[in-house]
């Protein structure tokens, strides 16, 4: 079976057409998500056929390139709603179909999201045949889902499961290094956090960097210990 998610070539790997999407600065986060399913409490269900993701801080109807960064393949989504109440230390909830598409691994599902901006010449085109499109795609059967581009041949690829498990939770980059050692400082005065790094990045951009961290446990319980300090867009990068 052959399924197109708004466009053969919004779904892109290596060796696939790709579009020309401008994206705006103001919202980009690299995390985890939370793969929806009828056990998590006081949230509202969300259709596991759908192509739709629940989300804190963006608007309602907003478009988002939604990336696995081990195997490259992204999708196009749409915020469902940002009145649901779920722990900030996930980026978004998302559906089974997403999930699925995208190949994530459930033990860690970890994306990036990047918030498209509505001037994109992108949205101008595809605004009128979004729902149609997301409607097939609601009626498709979850299981058996394949992407293919009609204009190559499938090259099926495998990526290898990276077993060790080291991420870091980025505060901010900074301009100045004595910007960076006040942060350091505010973290160590307001937490109890105490595996806190400056990461000299260039000569004007020094990174603020918590970890690492060797279990999604821990790294949970500093991720949400930060929420004290009110940062709004904290990030979490995968340690390679």
């Amino acid at each position: 079976m052959i399924f197109l998610i708004y466009g053969c070539d919004q779904i892109t790997s290596n060796n696939s057409k790709k579009i020309n999407i401008s994206f705006e600065d103001k919202y980009k986060n690299a995390g985890f998500a939370l793969v929806y399913n009828e056990d998590i409490k006081n949230i509202k269900k969300l259709d596991q056929r759908s192509l739709d993701i629940y989300h804190n801080k963006l608007k309602k109807k907003s478009l988002v390139k939604i990336i696995n960064p081990v195997n490259g393949k992204f999708l196009i989504a749409k915020v469902k709603s940002n009145k649901q109440n779920f722990s900030n230390f996930y980026n978004s909830i998302l559906s089974q179909r997403i999930a699925d598409t995208l190949e994530l691994d459930l033990d860690e599902p970890y994306i990036e999201i990047i918030l498209i901006s509505k001037n994109s010449t992108f949205i101008a085109k595809k605004a009128k045949t979004f729902d149609e499109e997301k409607n097939v795609a609601e009626k498709a059967p979850i299981d058996g889902i394949q992407i293919n581009d009609l204009n190559k041949k499938k090259t099926i690829k495998k990526y290898k499961k990276d077993k060790s498990f080291s991420y870091s939770i980025k505060i901010a980059d900074f301009y100045y290094k004595t910007t960076a050692d006040v942060m350091v400082k505010k973290i160590y005065d307001e937490t109890s956090l105490n595996n806190i790094n400056i990461e000299k990045l260039s000569k004007t951009r020094y990174r603020v960097l918590i970890g690492p961290f060797n279990d999604i446990k821990n790294l949970k319980k500093s991720f949400e210990q930060m929420n004290i300090l009110n940062f709004e867009n904290l990030e979490i990068l995968k340690n390679v």
